[in-house]
């Protein structure tokens, strides 16, 4: 089978961040004149090989279609579940039409926007010749401890096999798909796509990712996006 070049981009949006302590969603708060969720659409949007970028909001969502971006033609909206990973579902769904079997899914967190291009051309280059896909992580440097539920240390965790997970996390859209179908059917909860595509005995590659490509979850990191920003725009 010949190897697709058609990507696709599904963003899961439809949470609230209630960690985050904001009035409004965090993906909707504004930083240097634009939403969080506009800055993360920007690091795909205007790359030649996305086909479209399917955003998963809330069905209560009345944020998302007062953005302009909204309304670009790379742009196809669905609505997002009670999960994380049923949103991604959701959004796969909506490309059912779109996309083939083989093509490539790249899955990423909305208040992920400090990707830089060089990162993205890293894991798309690296995944180009993988049967399944793979996900942007970074090693573990740290001492790592098990604990138990009294918070007392259990034991140490050897750190050379721990490696924390980022995304964008791309797969083959059909394997993808069932993946989650999958884990859905079965009822199991999964915090990422590398679970359930691990699940179905799938083994994804590892990508060096950047400590840069912060997850935005508390009120302190929307200074480092604008700090990020500067540097980069």
């Amino acid at each position: 089978m010949p190897k697709s070049n058609k990507y696709w981009v599904v963003i899961p949006a439809a949470g609230i961040g209630k960690r985050m302590g904001s009035d409004i969603p965090k993906q909707y708060v504004s930083v240097r004149g634009k939403t969080v969720i506009e800055h993360t659409i920007d690091n795909f949007i205007s790359r030649k090989e996305i086909q479209n970028i399917c955003i998963s909001i809330s069905e209560s969502d009345n944020y998302w279609s007062t953005l302009p971006i909204s309304k670009n033609k790379k742009i196809i909206t669905t609505v997002g579940g009670n999960e994380r990973y049923e949103s991604v579902y959701n959004g796969l769904r909506a490309l059912q039409d779109k996309a083939n079997d083989d093509d490539w899914v790249l899955v990423h967190d909305a208040v992920r926007p400090c990707l830089k291009k060089s990162i993205i051309d890293r894991l798309i280059t690296d995944i180009s010749s993988h049967d399944v896909g793979g996900i942007l992580a970074l090693p573990c440097f740290e001492t790592m401890k098990r604990v138990n539920n009294s918070n007392e240390v259990e034991e140490t965790i050897n750190r050379e096999t721990i490696w924390r997970a980022q995304t964008p996390q791309v797969f083959k859209y059909q394997k993808l798909l069932l993946a989650i179908e999958k884990v859905i059917n079965e009822n199991i909860f999964i915090t990422d796509e590398a679970m359930a595509m691990e699940l179905s005995n799938h083994k994804p590659i590892v990508i060096l990712g950047d400590e840069n490509n912060i997850k935005i979850t508390h009120k302190t990191d929307l200074k480092y996006l604008e700090l990020f920003l500067e540097k980069t725009l």
